[in-house]
C-alpha cells in the first residue's frame, strides 16, 4: 500500500483545510503532523520548505508547498478536475472564485472590534451579491447535480467547504438561493464528505481565542 499523505500545518484551519477536505472527499486517509512553536516552524523553514512557507503536504515521493499547486495535483490524480481542457479551466476558474471568498473568511476571523465588524459587511455583502448569485446562476444554467459536468469535482469540494464557512457568519447566508441549499444538502450526503463533516473526523473546528492567540505566537 502507498504511504498516506502527510500534511504539515498548525493544528487548525487555514491554508491547509481545503487540502483536508479534497482528500477526505476523494476517500484518501492522511496523517498530520503539527508543528506547536515557533522554533519548530522555524526548523521546517530551514531544512525542507522550498519557498519557508506552509502548508506542506508529502505525497507520492514530493514534498510540494503552495496549496494551489497541492490541491491541483490531489484533484487531478483523483478524477476531480474535469475530463478535458475545457472542463478543467472551468472547475479552476470556480474554485478561485471560491478561494477569493474564503480569503475574507480567513481575514475576518483573526480581526477583532470594529475591524471585523467591517470585515463581516464586506464578507455579507460580497456572498450575496457576488458570490452565491454567480454559483446559483451556474447550477441553473447547467442543469447538472455539479458545478461541471456531472460528476463531483475540486470546485464542488470548496463551494460546499465555503458555504459551510459562510454559514458560521451568516446563518440565513442560502437564504434566497434554493439551488444552493439543494446543492449542499448534496454535497452533505456523498459519503466520504459525510464521514469528515461527522464529529471525530479530521476537520477542524473554528478557532477559539486561545487557538487564535497561539498561531500568532508561531508566526510572529
Amino acid at each position: 500500500m502507498a504511504n498516506k499523505p502527510i500534511l504539515h500545518y498548525f493544528n487548525g484551519r487555514g491554508r491547509m483545510e481545503s487540502i483536508r477536505w479534497l482528500l477526505a472527499a476523494a476517500g484518501v486517509e492522511f496523517e498530520e503532523q503539527f508543528f506547536e512553536t515557533k522554533e519548530e516552524l522555524q526548523k521546517l523553514k530551514a531544512t525542507v520548505l522550498l519557498f519557508q512557507q506552509v502548508p506542506m503536504v508529502e505525497i507520492d515521493g514530493m514534498k510540494l508547498v503552495q496549496c494551489r499547486a497541492i490541491l491541483h495535483y490531489i484533484a487531478e490524480k483523483h478524477s476531480l478536475l474535469g475530463k478535458d481542457l475545457k472542463e478543467r479551466t472551468l472547475i479552476i476558474m470556480y474554485s478561485e472564485g471560491t478561494m477569493e471568498l474564503m480569503e475574507l473568511l480567513m481575514i475576518y476571523s483573526v480581526l477583532t472590534g470594529e475591524e471585523q465588524k467591517q470585515k463581516l459587511d464586506e464578507i455579507t455583502n460580497k456572498t450575496k451579491n457576488r458570490y452565491f448569485p454567480a454559483y446559483e446562476k451556474v447550477l441553473k444554467t447547467h442543469g447538472q447535480n455539479f458545478l461541471v459536468g456531472n460528476q463531483m469535482s475540486l470546485a464542488d469540494v470548496q463551494l460546499i467547504e465555503t458555504i459551510l464557512m459562510v454559514e458560521e457568519v451568516i446563518p440565513d447566508a442560502l437564504s434566497g438561493f434554493p439551488l444552493l441549499q439543494a446543492f449542499k444538502t448534496r454535497m452533505s450526503n456523498i459519503p466520504t464528505i459525510k464521514k469528515f463533516l461527522a464529529p471525530g473526523s479530521k476537520r477542524k473546528p473554528v478557532a477559539d481565542a486561545k487557538s487564535l492567540e497561539n498561531i500568532r505566537k508561531i508566526f510572529s
